[in-house]
C-alpha cells in the first residue's frame, strides 16, 4: 500500500534519507539501448552534474550517489536548519534561480523600494513558502526529476514520462543505516557486473571523491594520506558545517497561506549555470553534526573489502581481516555483504537498528516496521 511522502519523509524523524528514482518501462533510458542501437550514457552525466548543482541551492547534501543504466541513487541529508539563517533576499535569490517567481517577488527583486506595506507581506508569505521548500526533499527530487525529463524527451523528440510517478525513498535511523546505505550505493555498480573496482565505477560518488584526492594528492599516496586530503567541513554561515542555529518548524511555514500561482522550472540554458556543491565531507571525530560520521580511510577499506566479497559465488566474511568501521558499528560482516546486494529488498520505509526501527513503530503507532528480523541480523550486538 502506498504510504503519504509525509510519513516517510520526517525531519523529526532523521534528516538522512536513501532515495532512488527509476525510469518508466524499466527501460534502458540512461545507458546503452541493445535494442536500437543507441547509447544513452551522456545522460548519466545530466544527473550526476544536476544533483550537484541542486544542492548548492537546495538544503541538501549529497553524502552518495550512484547512476545506473536506468535509475539512479542517492544518500542525502536535509539540513533544515541552514535556511532558517538565510534572508529574505537570499531566499528569493535562490529560488529564482529555479524558477522565474510571481510577479509581486519579480517586482521586489527589480526594486525593493517601490513596494507598500501590504504588497511586502505578500512578499513575506512566498519567502516563507520558498524557505520550506529549501529544505523539502520532494521539491528537490521534483525540479531534478522535471529538468532531466525535459532533455531527455527533447532530445528524443517526444513527449509524456521519463520517470516512475515517485521516487522512493528509505528513512536512515542511525549512523549504521548510513554506513550501509551508502556503501549500497557507491557499490551498485560493482554488484551490477558495471564495473570491477570503486574507482573504475563511472557516475559514483566514490569514483568522484578518489579522483578528487589523486588530482589533488597524487597517485602515489597511500591510503591514509588520501582520507587526509578530504575538505574539511566547511565553515561559511551558509555552508552545511556550520551548526550553530535554531531548528524551525516547517509545517508551521507550510500552513502559511500566499497567493496561489503555477511557476514554471527554468529553462536547461539557465540551470545548468548554476553551481556545483560538493559532496558532503567526511568527519572521522563523528561531532560535525553536517558531515558523513565516519572517517574517510575507514569508509574506503569497507567498501573496497565489501566490493571483493559482493558477488553471487562468494558469500561470506569480508576477507583479510573485517575493517574496523564494521566492528566499532557492530555490523555483522556476513550481513553487512547481503546487505550491500540487497538491502532494496530487506528494508522497507526505513533503515535502522533494531531499537531506532521499534522507536519507528511506537511513534507511528504501528504494529510492524519491514526490515525488523533484517536489522537484527545486520546489527546483533544492538538488537533490543
Amino acid at each position: 500500500m502506498t504510504q503519504p511522502r509525509s510519513t516517510l519523509v520526517s525531519l523529526d524523524d532523521t534528516p538522512w534519507y536513501h532515495v532512488v528514482s527509476r525510469c518508466v518501462r524499466r527501460a534502458f533510458l540512461c545507458g546503452h539501448d541493445a535494442h536500437s542501437g543507441r547509447s544513452f550514457e551522456h545522460r548519466r552525466g545530466w544527473i550526476a552534474d544536476r544533483l550537484k548543482q541542486l544542492a548548492s541551492v537546495f538544503a541538501v547534501d549529497i553524502a552518495a550517489y550512484a547512476v545506473m543504466s536506468n535509475h539512479f541513487h542517492i544518500v542525502v541529508r536535509v539540513d533544515e536548519a541552514r535556511v532558517e539563517r538565510l534572508e529574505r533576499d537570499e531566499i528569493l535569490r535562490r529560488w529564482t534561480q529555479l524558477f522565474s517567481g510571481p510577479v509581486m517577488v519579480q517586482r521586489y527583486l527589480a526594486d525593493p523600494q517601490r513596494l507598500g506595506a501590504a504588497e511586502m507581506k505578500i512578499v513575506d508569505a512566498w519567502v516563507e513558502t520558498y524557505r520550506s521548500r529549501l529544505a523539502d526533499l520532494s521539491w528537490f527530487m521534483r525540479v531534478l526529476n522535471e529538468s532531466i525529463a525535459r532533455q531527455a524527451n527533447a532530445e528524443d523528440g517526444v513527449t509524456g514520462r521519463f520517470w516512475e510517478g515517485r521516487f522512493k525513498s528509505q528513512a536512515l535511523l542511525d549512523e549504521q543505516a548510513v554506513l550501509t546505505a551508502m556503501a549500497y550505493v557507491d557499490l551498485n555498480p560493482i554488484r551490477a557486473g558495471m564495473a570491477p573496482t570503486p574507482e573504475a565505477s563511472e557516475y559514483t560518488s566514490v569514483a568522484e571523491r578518489l579522483a578528487v584526492l589523486r588530482a589533488t594528492s597524487g597517485d602515489r599516496t597511500t591510503v591514509a594520506e588520501r582520507a587526509a586530503a578530504d575538505p574539511a567541513v566547511p565553515g561559511d554561515s551558509t555552508a552545511p558545517g556550520h551548526t550553530n542555529a535554531t531548528r524551525f518548524d516547517t509545517r508551521a511555514n507550510r500552513s502559511r497561506s500566499v497567493p496561489h500561482q503555477t511557476e514554471s522550472l527554468q529553462p536547461e540554458t539557465v540551470l545548468d549555470h548554476l553551481v556545483s556543491a560538493p559532496l558532503l565531507p567526511f568527519d572521522a571525530t563523528g561531532r560535525a553534526e553536517c558531515a558523513v560520521p565516519f572517517g574517510f580511510e575507514d569508509y574506503l577499506e569497507l567498501v573496497e573489502a565489501t566490493g571483493r566479497v559482493i558477488r553471487e559465488d562468494k558469500r561470506g566474511f569480508i576477507h583479510d581481516g573485517t575493517p574496523p568501521l564494521l566492528a566499532r558499528l557492530g555490523i555483522d560482516p556476513d550481513q553487512f555483504i547481503r546487505a550491500a546486494s540487497r538491502m532494496l529488498q530487506q528494508f522497507g520505509s526505513a533503515i535502522g537498528t533494531p531499537t531506532h526501527l521499534t522507536a519507528r513503530c511506537d511513534a507511528r503507532q504501528t504494529r510492524y516496521l519491514r526490515g525488523m528480523a533484517t536489522a537484527r541480523q545486520l546489527f546483533p550486538r544492538l538488537a533490543a
